[in-house]
């Protein structure tokens, strides 16, 4: 990482320690059940200032982004130690809250996830409402970085739910799991002109980075 990416951390997040690691917790996760959407959950202090910086830094030590046409990696398998450390702090959370947060019979998978997608937005972009790919087994993850955004769920079938808008703030987790997983849609309508509202307060649209983890299918 150099010294300009280094300042922007910096300017991001404060300056943090370095035997800081991400698998070493601050607080306490505090999960709550997203309203009207069986199967979603959001953790907003999954990740302290601290492990963002972390997560941040080893994903740009990737050099994904270094061009500016590319805006997304991916990967199968073999997943980064970044991303199996993430994994694992992320079972690690769901099993230590009585909570049906993710099913059980998900929680037994080895690894919990295998597959990951890291997507850089820049202010105004967004991705178009869909529901994932059904060579993805049930229980998708989605950590944010950086600039928060909203994320709206609308049902996958016309008339059965109205939409449901979510604030994605960085270091949140957002799980998704059963009627979520299948029966809903999720995107990220970011606009050119202006900005996403929450709660009646406009939201400073900056770059912002998501980690998608997944597990794919046997077959």
């Amino acid at each position: 990482m150099d010294d300009e990416e280094e300042a922007h951390l910096k300017a991001a997040f404060g300056d943090s320690s370095d035997d800081e690691h991400l698998a070493d917790r601050e607080t306490t996760a505090v999960w709550e059940r997203v309203e009207k959407i069986n199967g979603l959950w959001l953790c907003r202090n999954f990740l302290s200032v601290h492990h963002q910086t972390h997560l941040l830094s080893a994903i740009l030590n990737e050099v994904w982004f270094v061009e500016e046409s590319i805006n997304q990696a991916m990967r199968f398998g073999d997943l980064p130690s970044w991303a199996t450390e993430l994994s694992e702090l992320i079972l690690e959370s769901v099993e230590s809250v009585d909570l049906p947060v993710l099913p059980a019979d998900l929680l037994w998978r080895e690894p919990l996830f295998d597959q990951l997608i890291v997507n850089l937005y820049q202010p105004g972009e967004g991705i178009c409402a869909h529901v994932d790919l059904l060579r993805f087994e049930d229980g998708i993850a989605i950590v944010s970085l950086e600039s928060p955004c909203v994320m709206r769920f609308s049902p996958a079938e016309k008339g059965e739910g109205e939409d449901v808008d979510v604030l994605l703030s960085p270091g949140s987790l957002i799980l998704m799991s059963g009627e979520a997983r299948y029966r809903w849609k999720h995107e990220i309508n970011r606009k050119q002109i202006g900005f996403q509202v929450w709660e009646g307060e406009e939201i400073d649209q900056k770059r912002r980075i998501s980690i998608t983890l997944r597990k794919l299918c046997p077959s």
